[in-house]
């Protein structure tokens, strides 16, 4: 019974032990689904299991019949025109990143909007191309097809070279997909979360360099060849500075004042956007104001600058992937099928829960899936979101992927009529255009000293994801981040915090000792917790930090003792020793028997409890022992062990702590253990884990259970008069309370 007393409470309960428990508490039998259950569960079919799933597999249906059309179309108009006159300049400045003609960047940047707005479950991500993913399929692009290839017979031209870059970008792609297709409809949409925040942001911030790296050729107008490649971007630096002297200065100086207006513009967006009733167009005015003067100024002629080029109108005939190609590049296709989806739920579920609305992963992993192998079959590249299209899409009152199809309908005008517009137009524009989107992204290096001082672990996953993803490229670099990432838990699992715990304050708190001043602790008894799971890679830890913690090693301490009885048995033989009430005396002069001697005993029999049976008369280890004979001696007669963190112990863990814990026993301590999580106990029964040392009843509820325990065994030892009153306690449920004082009835909060 709990009653409550002002800013205190008081408990009036029994002492509970695990089988005290539940022999007074009837616990109910529940009926565990095995692994035939749950498989006949999963493809269980019904009725209305199949509209759910259908429901499920086309989310318009849901949320299209209840549009109100009245209150949103306006906002979804306006939003669908701004991002997709926004998707059209990215899908041109990311297509330089893939290495193909700027085209192609718009059919990336219309087919995954038609499928996500009939697949997808956020309301305001604006599927597309990601400057992170072009990279990724640019360094694919780069490694089948390299710049050097003009070369070769097979390839006698630029155009010979860009078709076949556009093949390598679909067909990657189209296996991108088809990845994340087959992960959707397997429900492996939990796979995102071994991709920490950490990681993330370092892996997108090494990308962002790769962009700025990539982009400077276009912004120089340099012949430089792509280098996917371990330390490729140090390769591609010395080549564009041993080449600096012959950068065309007009492409330099367009891209510099390019960079400052974006910038200086955005910023200003970024500050006062909650008095602008939509963010500055910036990236649409430049281009118009940039294709206006490099046309009518005829730039392409004075000053030799790159351009856009030909545009060419309307769609291709779609086209199957190239086979060959395929199997050049199956951990390419799987890296950006992870990472495009990583990045793309990240941001659903940051407008998800702003705008309280649910996203299912499995779901999004089909929706992207869909969308990359139409894209991929129509020639276009990866796609997933751009943070500042979705930004745009939502900041300007997207309610819905109505204001999806909007922007597809204006990336479509584009590709159909207008495109020749945008022909005369510098490619050192869209290379400032694309590095103006990475401001967000860059900045992200002011996480690392958050992260240091928060945790160290996470500062060093991302330190390490950005340095491997930079220098060893994106492929590799983010095989290596995983597997670091994945280490880090390895190791603050197989290191876990284990402390030694005493109780505050007379009450039933039990904390680390180290870290108050008003402590007691029951003398003779070590409390020990572990706050972590307990296997095969950390129970020799466990059992070092356990072996520290009450000072001395049990099983030296055991074999010290059984050489210690057979040494007495031999005096005993000889009659070197004499029994006396007072206890054993040396009758002689002890000669010292050699310790290796001794050695050379069966370790098997100094393991074995120690047996006394024989002597005539009871060996006290705490007394003094007869000359020449020494045993470790040992100041605590009960450990505590906390295991209400351990979620978990594995079979090779469980052999060693029953190993350990006999032990113990064996040399006369006990020892109990507390807190353990529901079903813990009838594992340990179902692995044979208990035995006429190890029992049960060692189990209890809480630290405070076993603490009482323990004084009040102690208190009945001691006095003979409280034997009587242990009976009818056991009777009655009557609540003893230990002559140390320490309460268990009243509990301080």
């Amino acid at each position: 019974m709990v009653e409550p007393v002002g800013n205190h409470y008081v408990v009036a309960r029994p002492v509970y032990s695990e089988n005290s428990f539940n022999e007074e508490h009837e616990k109910l039998h529940r009926y565990h689904k095995t692994l035939w259950d749950n498989l006949n569960l999963y493809f269980h079919c019904s009725p209305q299991r199949a509209k759910k799933a259908a429901l499920g597999l086309f989310p318009i249906v849901s949320w299209l019949p209840a549009y109100r059309f009245r209150e949103w179309i306006l906002s979804d108009i306006v939003s669908g025109i701004n991002t997709g006159l926004v998707a059209v300049l990215q899908g041109l400045a990311f297509a330089l990143l893939v290495n193909v003609p700027p085209g192609y960047g718009l059919y990336a940047a219309f087919f995954p909007v038609l499928v996500y707005f009939v697949f997808g479950t956020s309301r305001h991500i604006s599927a597309g191309p990601f400057p992170v993913l072009s990279m990724m399929v640019g360094g694919v692009v780069t490694r089948l097809v390299p710049d050097n290839s003009a070369g070769n017979g097979s390839f006698t031209n630029m155009s010979a070279i860009n078709e076949e870059r556009v093949m390598v970008a679909a067909s990657v792609t189209f296996l991108s997909g088809v990845f994340q297709l087959l992960l959707g409809i397997l429900q492996f949409g939990f796979i995102v979360i071994y991709l920490s925040h950490s990681l993330i942001s370092g892996f997108t911030t090494a990308a962002a360099v790769h962009v700025l790296v990539s982009q400077l050729k276009f912004m120089f107008q340099l012949p430089v060849p792509g280098f996917n490649k371990p330390f490729g971007i140090i390769y591609t630096l010395e080549s564009i500075f041993s080449q600096i002297t012959e950068a065309n200065i007009a492409d330099l100086v367009t891209s510099l004042v390019v960079l400052l207006v974006v910038f200086v513009v955005k910023e200003m967006n970024d500050r006062y956007k909650a008095k602008l009733p939509a963010p500055i167009p910036i990236e649409l005015l430049v281009t118009i104001v940039a294709a206006l003067i490099s046309h009518f100024a005829n730039f392409e002629e004075k000053f030799k600058v790159a351009v856009v080029g030909k545009l060419e109108e309307g769609f291709q005939a779609p086209v199957a992937p190239d086979v060959g190609i395929l199997q050049k590049c199956i951990g390419d296709g799987f890296s950006i099928a992870i990472v495009g989806f990583a990045v793309a739920f990240s941001v659903a579920k940051v407008y998800s829960i702003k705008h309280d609305y649910p996203v299912d992963g499995n779901q999004e992993l089909i929706a992207f899936g869909l969308g990359n192998i139409v894209g991929g079959s129509f020639k276009g590249f990866a796609s997933s979101t751009a943070l500042s299209r979705s930004g745009v899409q939502e900041s300007t009152g997207g309610k819905t992927q109505i204001a999806g199809i909007i922007s597809a309908v204006i990336v479509l005008v584009v590709i159909l009529a207008i495109g020749f517009l945008l022909e005369p137009l510098q490619k050192s524009v869209l290379a400032s255009l694309a590095l103006g989107n990475l401001k967000g992204m860059l900045m992200q290096f002011k996480e690392v000293g958050i992260l240091w001082r928060k945790d160290k672990y996470d500062c060093m996953i991302w330190v390490v994801t950005f340095l491997s993803a930079v220098f060893l490229g994106l492929d590799i670099g983010l095989a290596t981040a995983v597997a670091f990432q994945l280490l880090t838990v390895v190791i603050r699992s197989q290191i876990p915090s284990c402390t030694v715990l005493a109780n505050v304050g007379r009450s039933n708190i039990y904390r680390n000792r180290k870290d108050y001043t008003d402590i007691y602790e029951p003398e003779g008894v070590k409390i020990f917790r572990c706050s972590s799971p307990i296997f095969f890679a950390n129970i020799e830890f466990f059992r070092e930090k356990l072996i520290t913690a009450v000072g001395f090693n049990p099983q030296r301490v055991l074999r010290k003792r059984n050489k210690a009885l057979r040494k007495i048995r031999k005096m005993l033989k000889k009659g070197e020793l004499q029994v006396t009430p007072k206890g054993l005396i040396c009758m002689a002069n002890h000669t010292y028997e050699s310790e290796e001697e001794l050695d050379n005993n069966s370790i098997e029999e100094l393991d074995q409890p120690t047996n006394t049976t024989d002597l005539p008369i009871q060996i006290n280890w705490h007394n003094d022992l007869p000359p020449g004979i020494t045993v470790p001696q040992v100041n605590i007669h009960s450990i505590i062990l906390d295991f209400s963190s351990v979620s978990f112990l594995d079979f090779s863990a469980m052999t060693v702590l029953r190993k350990t814990l006999k032990e113990f026993v064996r040399i006369d301590i006990d020892v109990y253990i507390a807190g353990a999580h529901e079903g813990f106990l009838d594992k340990l029964e179902r692995s044979s884990f208990f035995d006429e040392e190890i029992k049960p009843s060692m189990f209890f509820l809480t630290i405070h259970d076993a603490v009482l325990h323990i004084l009040l065994k102690k208190d009945i030892a001691s006095s003979p008069k409280l034997k009587l009153a242990e009976e009818k306690r056991r009777s009655n449920d009557y609540v003893a309370i230990p002559s140390n004082g320490l309460r268990s009835r009243e509990c301080t909060v």
